[in-house]
């Protein structure tokens, strides 16, 4: 399998999953303004829409899925012992899919103006204030529990560990909500989510900015030269 991803992206959410399922992929970077990958190949024949994640299934000219849920819930899939996601047709496996959902609508779409400098600072405003709210709901479905889906680290929690390395650089103070930020601090510590953010080179830059300012919250900067509010 092939990963294609931006550091710090939404496609962080897909590359967790694949080192929390112990897949054996190939990781390939992407330069989002020039749609180019690392090799100089044009990501657009691979990917019409230009976003990231991307996973090439096998080899050259084979199915590529492009929806961040839809890889989600296939890598899950591939490895059910690894309980990432419910089995298909259970009710457990209708709130994953629930979860990935609010997460994809509710908070990620709300981001979107945020990565847009041209943004005017009202609207800016108003979509920090609906992340806010969203923040206040997982402030309270995370106070009796550890994950989104109980006491099991499934892909919606890989997909919301993205969505809150990007409240910091963005002017959301997660500090304002004990449970998630805690929640964030313990989602670091995950073997998996570490071994990903150091291949995009984001370790290091969350570990200088801690010793930068202690009292921060646990979070990512995310890379400037890799913005790119319409393919997040």
């Amino acid at each position: 399998m092939k990963l294609y991803y931006a550091p710090g992206a939404c496609s962080l959410s897909s590359h967790i999953a694949l080192r929390e399922a112990d897949r054996r992929f190939e990781l390939v970077r992407v330069d989002l303004k020039i749609h180019r990958t690392a090799s100089g190949a044009d990501f657009l024949a691979i990917n019409p829409k230009g976003s990231v994640p991307a996973l090439q299934i096998a080899g050259s000219g084979s199915t590529v899925l492009t929806d961040v849920s839809e890889i989600l819930q296939y890598i899950g899939d591939l490895t059910p012992e690894t309980n990432l996601v419910p089995p298909t047709g259970t009710v457990a496996r209708s709130h994953l899919q629930d979860w990935l959902a609010v997460i994809s609508n509710e908070i990620h779409q709300p981001f979107v103006p945020l990565f847009d400098p041209q943004t005017p600072g009202g609207i800016a405003q108003r979509q920090r204030g609906l992340i806010g709210q969203q923040m206040i709901h997982l402030q309270d479905v995370l106070d009796d529990r550890a994950f989104l889906m109980g006491e099991t680290f499934t892909v919606a929690d890989a997909l919301l560990f993205v969505m809150l390395q990007w409240c910091g650089p963005h002017g959301i103070d997660l500090s304002l909500y004990p449970n998630v930020a805690d929640y964030d601090s313990r989602m670091l510590q995950r073997p998996a989510v570490q071994a990903a953010m150091a291949a995009e080179g984001l370790l290091a830059q969350h570990r200088e900015r801690a010793a930068r300012d202690p009292g921060a919250p646990s979070l990512a900067a995310r890379r400037a030269d890799d913005r790119s509010h319409a393919k997040w």
